[in-house]
């Protein structure tokens, strides 16, 4: 399984690190539409969607809030508001993971797909569009964490962090994935000649939001009765279980680098 996972990994990242510096943006809006719309079509089970019509009906949705947020962003329209919108959305939906974990429904399950797909794309590509560099190193401080994760808990797990939810992840797996993070970021100071503090502390902040989004796939799979959100990805399973944490990233690291007048 180990073996299956890395050799999977390695594979998307090299897609990945193609298609970052080598794709135009648009092309690269192109496939990041594409992901999220294959992600729309995995989040379609988790409000109970079991027909073909439902679902894709749910995915032309999503396509639909994509498309809008395209329109206006040409238009020359703030879309601010859309990235604030998320940051709001994903407190809710830790205090949503803490606090109500059994209270999920249908309908709440179907509306949250839209508060994690349509702002996460968002983010994306306009981190694409003004430094692929730094959108380059939110996958790789996202990957640095899941892999702390990973060989922490395994190694170290003991408490349990959201049973609930997620009975797999531990708190010694945050602090393993909080660690690999930490050393993603340091690099990232040098490369990208910012302020240590600040940047550092966003990265933190990021990789913590990470973790919200991960548990939120977790709390609608646990939900909808499913493992894993599909099996496109060997070792990884769906979509979503790869991307679940940057679209939680995203919008968190984006709105931070804006904030603290490191992006434009």
């Amino acid at each position: 399984m180990l073996r299956q996972r890395v050799i999977t990994a390695l594979a998307l990242g090299i897609v990945a690190l193609a298609a970052v510096f080598f794709l135009p943006h648009d092309a690269m809006m192109g496939l990041l539409t594409l992901l999220v719309l294959a992600g729309a079509w995995e989040w379609s089970a988790f409000p109970g969607f079991t027909h073909y019509s439902a679902r894709l009906g749910y995915v032309a949705l999503i396509a639909v809030g994509v498309a809008v947020i395209w329109a206006l962003s040409h238009s020359g329209a703030d879309l601010d508001a859309v990235l604030y919108t998320a940051v709001i959305w994903w407190l809710v939906a830790l205090a949503w993971i803490v606090l109500f974990p059994g209270m999920v429904s249908g309908a709440s399950a179907g509306v949250a797909g839209l508060f994690v797909l349509v702002p996460a794309w968002l983010a994306l590509v306009r981190l694409h569009e003004q430094e692929p560099g730094l959108f380059l190193f939110l996958l790789l401080l996202v990957v640095a964490a899941d892999i702390g994760a990973y060989f922490a808990g395994r190694q170290f797990g003991r408490n349990k962090l959201a049973p609930r939810v997620s009975p797999g992840k531990t708190w010694e797996g945050v602090l393993g994935g909080v660690a690999g993070a930490a050393i993603v970021a340091a690099v990232g100071v040098t490369l990208f000649e910012v302020p240590i503090g600040p940047f550092i502390g966003l990265s933190l902040v990021t990789v913590l939001a990470s973790v919200v989004g991960d548990l939120t796939e977790s709390l609608f799979k646990r939900h909808a009765g499913v493992k894993d959100s599909g099996s496109l990805l060997p070792g990884h399973g769906g979509v979503l279980d790869r991307v679940d944490s940057v679209t939680a990233a995203a919008p968190i690291f984006l709105v931070g680098l804006e904030r603290l007048g490191l992006f434009r």
